[in-house]
């Protein structure tokens, strides 16, 4: 089983502060029907510039931001997947979500934890499922398709 601590996720993702939204990756594998999932943590820091004015008085994590937080996931779950292969295919790029909802709020100090699983693969196209948690339980789940860019 494979985890990431932050120096681990910088080395496979581009992303730095202040725009790296995973701090660790707990857990990766194949389930039973052959589906790679890998396992993200994110802890919200409260000070983040975002809660100056996403609100004043009621900090509330914006939903694109946990769905970034997705993306950048799903984007360790393909550069691990797919370097455990042995293949090489380039950056992954968002190009569409769907169905993406949202259950809860998420609050300064939060942690979230996210399970992406890899559903497809065509051609340069990853299309991963991710479902999001807290504390209290279910806050976002949502589908994507990233691609491989060059």
């Amino acid at each position: 089983m494979l985890t990431l601590d932050r120096q681990g996720i910088e080395e496979l993702l581009p992303h730095r502060d202040p725009f790296l939204f995973v701090d660790e990756v707990t857990g990766s594998g194949v389930d039973d029907e052959g589906v790679a999932w890998l396992e993200a943590c994110w802890t919200v820091q409260p000070d983040m510039s975002v809660f100056r004015g996403h609100y004043p008085g009621n900090p509330i994590l914006p939903g694109v931001l946990i769905q970034e937080h997705t993306f950048q996931s799903g984007a360790l779950l393909i550069y691990t997947t797919e370097n455990r292969a042995g293949l090489t295919g380039g950056m992954p790029v968002l190009t569409k979500v769907e169905d993406a909802r949202f259950r809860r709020m998420v609050r300064p100090g939060m942690t979230l934890t996210t399970r992406v699983e890899l559903t497809e693969t065509l051609s340069n196209a990853r299309y991963i499922r991710a479902k999001v948690t807290g504390p209290e339980g279910s806050v976002a789940r949502l589908n994507c398709v990233l691609a491989l860019a060059e």
